[in-house]
């Protein structure tokens, strides 16, 4: 066997495992490792601005494709507790991505040495495995370990912590003789899946709630088929938002508090049966308990065993896979369609479809500053069904997944447990890595813009080309929002008397100043009927400069996005479309 530093072996097990895409900042105690990339070759780093942002590119190229697998490298200390936030987003997503530090040697690690820190304890409650590695022996061995980790099961992140001496001492090691660990996956039985469809088709009015696990698992495609087989309404999470496209007849709305549609709502409320495959329970999903589930019969499928009850007990539960699940219920479904022994719901079908017909809110606002609203109907008119959108948290994301139509799974991309503001612009350009030529579209309200705004350059610098919608309304609107109750929304206001842009009419930061002063291009937009315009500007630039473009819409400053705290009622703040003309780019056209 050839003999070689750690680092070496472990950059060709990274490339022989797939994972060639990196992003990050090199520092002295991870320099050994930088020098083996830069002599295998194989790997391409792409230079972050901050670890945290890195962490978020990331996490952004991991989202961007089925099996894709993001890196993450910084130097020791600050670097890895930079990581946190990044590893939190992808860990309570389940998206896998590889986080790999440097440390203090192994004999100063008890001396408070230089940027020495316990990452491997910060790490761990927001991991699925971290490890400072003692022993150069053990390298190889972390690393496949770690490739399993995060793909087996719930996927999730792995920090792997490289003293500067484990890095530098040399091993016997032979990377063709290297093989991948088995991927661990939990797979539903017939007889279990035969229980849940005999359950299903019991019901009148039956409902697939379809969750990330689904788009996890590569399996969008196999959804559609059995829904369209059993002839069932199908109700995205906000993360499994894309898995049925919005405008298949059985796409039946979302469902929350927040992000959901007025007849996503009510469908679910008419409901009498719900299957989850692949789903949380998230609570802005649910909402009250007693209201979300009174009146009708569960059944939940998910990939994590110790998810089934956690939030509430459902009827049967099945520890699976969602793409092993969803094969093993089509099998079952042809079987019995072939038998003609699958009820009729076409009368349930039309029903749901019906209020997809007819509740809608009002995004035809021409109100100056703009509403918020009709940015989301001419982004709706500006971007095709290919545009993969990317948002993280805050009022901006909320009405976007309200009025915004996503047509396939990996297009809506979003940090939704977590909501880390900052997320969007890294993760942007992640996804922008993972999607290579294809139209990825930014989302973020002016704080959210703010956090890591340095990012641009990055974008620049590697010619990383994408759209940033950036909604100011210079507050920090959802939490504005929330504090109504408390007479104290005035103390999140973020606007301000810039003498130096007076151009801002008191909107606070010059956001189209700091972006072309990052390398980049923008635009401002003040008055609706210049949106058109501005987004077809927006997109010849982006192909022109091939660097991130930024669109600045001026909102009015206060704003009341619909949402509640039961499903059942949520406040609508905005008047409701009552003609086609009120919501023009409604999935099904309003009835005059």
């Amino acid at each position: 066997m050839a003999k070689m530093r750690t680092v070496d072996a472990a950059v060709a097990i990274l490339v022989k495992e797939g994972a060639i895409e990196a992003f990050g900042l090199p520092g002295a105690a991870i320099n050994p490792f930088y020098s083996a990339m830069r002599a295998n070759g194989g790997i391409r780093h792409t230079l972050a601005r901050h670890v945290e942002g890195a962490s978020h590119m990331a996490d952004g190229f991991s989202r961007a494709k089925d099996g894709n697998i993001g890196i993450c490298i910084g130097t020791s200390g600050p670097a890895g507790t930079d990581m946190i936030t990044g590893l939190y987003a992808s860990w309570a997503d389940s998206i896998p991505m590889l986080c790999i530090t440097g440390q203090a040697p192994v004999a100063k690690l008890h001396k408070e040495d230089f940027q020495a820190v316990d990452i491997e304890s910060i790490a761990k409650p927001v991991t699925k495995m971290a490890m400072t590695i003692l022993e150069p022996g053990q390298v190889p061995g972390a690393f496949q370990k770690a490739f399993q980790v995060m793909r087996s099961g719930r996927p999730g992140p792995v920090l792997l912590d490289l003293p500067f001496d484990v890095q530098m001492a040399e091993i016997e090691f032979d990377i063709d003789a290297y093989e991948p660990l088995p991927v661990e996956k939990p797979k539903a039985s017939r007889k279990q899946l035969e229980k849940a469809l005999d359950m299903l088709t019991a019901a009148e009015r039956p409902l697939i709630v379809a969750g990330g696990g689904i788009i996890n698992a590569g399996a969008s495609a196999q959804l559609v088929e059995l829904a369209e087989l059993l002839n069932v309404p199908v109700i995205p999470t906000l993360m499994g938002w894309g898995a049925i496209p919005d405008d298949h007849q059985l796409m039946a709305g979302m469902v929350g508090l927040q992000t959901s549609h007025r007849y996503g709502n009510e469908t679910l409320l008419a409901s009498d049966f719900v299957i989850g495959i692949g789903n949380r329970w998230a609570n802005r999903h649910t909402g009250g308990l007693d209201t979300y589930t009174a009146g009708r019969k569960f059944v939940h499928i998910d990939i994590e065993p110790t998810q089934i009850g956690r939030v509430f007990s459902p009827d049967f539960g099945i520890a699976s896979d969602a793409g092993a699940a969803l094969d093993g219920l089509l099998e079952i479904a042809r079987e019995r369609k072939a038998a003609k022994t699958l009820p009729d719901y076409s009368s349930w079908v039309a029903d749901c479809t019906k209020r997809k017909g007819s509740l809608q809110r009002k995004t035809h606002f021409e109100n100056v500053p703009i509403k918020p609203q009709r940015v989301y109907e001419e982004m709706n008119k500006a971007f095709g069904k290919d545009t993969t959108y990317v948002t993280t948290i805050g009022l901006s994301q909320i009405a976007g997944a309200q009025l915004l139509h996503v047509f396939g799974p990996r297009k809506w991309i979003n940090a939704g447990q977590a909501g880390p503001l900052g997320w969007t612009a890294p993760a942007a350009l992640g996804v922008v890595r993972g999607k290579p030529g294809e139209t990825v579209v930014a989302l973020s309200g002016d704080y959210d813009f703010q956090f890591m705004i340095e990012e641009l350059a990055v974008g620049a610098q590697f010619n990383l080309p994408y759209i940033h919608v950036v909604v100011n309304n210079s507050y920090l609107g959802l939490i504005r929002q929330s504090q109504r109750g408390f007479q104290m929304e005035q103390n999140v206001s973020l606007g301000f008397d810039n003498i130096n842009s007076p151009e801002t009419m008191g909107y606070g930061v010059d956001h189209v100043k700091v972006t072309e002063g990052l390398g980049c291009k923008a635009l401002r937009v003040e008055n609706p009927s210049d949106l058109p315009a501005a987004f077809d500007k927006a997109k010849a630039l982006m192909e022109e400069f091939k660097v991130p473009v930024v669109v600045e819409v001026i909102l009015e400053k206060v704003t009341n996005i619909s949402m509640g705290v039961e499903i059942d009622g949520v406040n609508e703040f905005e008047e409701l479309a009552e003609r086609g003309e009120d919501a023009p780019t409604a999935i099904i056209a309003l009835l005059d």
